[in-house]
């Protein structure tokens, strides 16, 4: 059942978590970048996701995601320590959906999309995000456009936007959604122009929790107080996006605690 009070979390069962990388990419100072796929524990995924008709509902039991315990009733997370070898932010989402790697001059009508909604929480999707994620890397600024379903099922549209970069590998952008959307039911339509090459990735992530590492090799440690408590599915994938402040995304290294409810 689901936690609704304090003694909820002092009797539920806990388990941990474990997400550490063991090895670091080149960055840019200040923007996101993915890890999925460098060495640590859970081991390296890959990048591309295989499937650009369609997509997929990533779960913990791909590569490059940490496998999670099958809960006896509703799964949360109740405490994270982390920490870092360079000063960066540190947030941890759930990927509920992907498709990829789109070339650099795609234009692809998905079809058939599965469904995402038994990994939305009260099946809100009020807060899921939309991101680029940079397979191989690009020659010339990309502009992308992604059209969709919003919170509420209706037809929506990001339009053309410019990344005003060319991408290297395993930056992330977040992409705008159209004027009054604050979610994203359903990804429709990737259309990519004006870089020569290169490859990339679209996800819709729910963010889960966040922390700042101030300095290197600092860390923290967040109790339910601050983590919220939010919800997770033996099935989540969770994955961990760095901004680092310098050139490196250096080693981060999280101990989550999950808690059933």
């Amino acid at each position: 059942m689901a936690i609704t009070a304090l003694d909820g979390v002092i009797a539920a069962t806990k388990r941990r978590v474990v997400y550490q990388k063991t090895a670091s990419r080149t960055s840019v100072a200040n923007i996101p970048f993915s890890v999925f796929d460098l060495a640590g524990n859970p081991g390296a995924g890959t990048l591309a996701v295989g499937n650009t008709a369609n997509g997929i509902v990533p779960t913990d039991a791909l590569a490059g995601y940490p496998l999670l315990a099958t809960q006896a009733a509703t799964l949360y997370l109740n405490r994270i320590q982390a920490r870092s070898s360079v000063a960066c932010w540190l947030d941890v989402y759930d990927t509920l959906f992907s498709a990829g790697a789109y070339a650099f001059n795609a234009n692809t009508t998905l079809t058939a999309q599965p469904s995402y909604a038994g990994r939305v929480p009260a099946t809100d999707y009020n807060g899921l995000e939309l991101w680029l994620e940079a397979v191989t890397a690009f020659t010339g600024s990309q502009s992308i456009r992604v059209q969709y379903l919003d919170q509420g099922g209706a037809a929506g549209d990001t339009g053309t936007i410019a990344t005003a970069v060319a991408p290297t590998i395993g930056r992330m952008f977040l992409m705008p959604l159209a004027a009054g959307d604050s979610g994203i039911q359903q990804v429709n339509v990737v259309t990519s122009t004006v870089s020569t090459a290169g490859t990339f990735n679209v996800h819709v992530l729910r963010w889960l929790w966040g922390c700042r590492i101030n300095a290197a090799n600092q860390g923290v440690v967040d109790s339910l107080l601050k983590t919220g408590l939010p919800q997770i599915y033996d099935a989540s994938a969770l994955r961990v996006i760095v901004t680092p402040d310098s050139t490196a995304t250096g080693l981060p290294s999280l101990r989550a605690g999950s808690a059933d409810g």
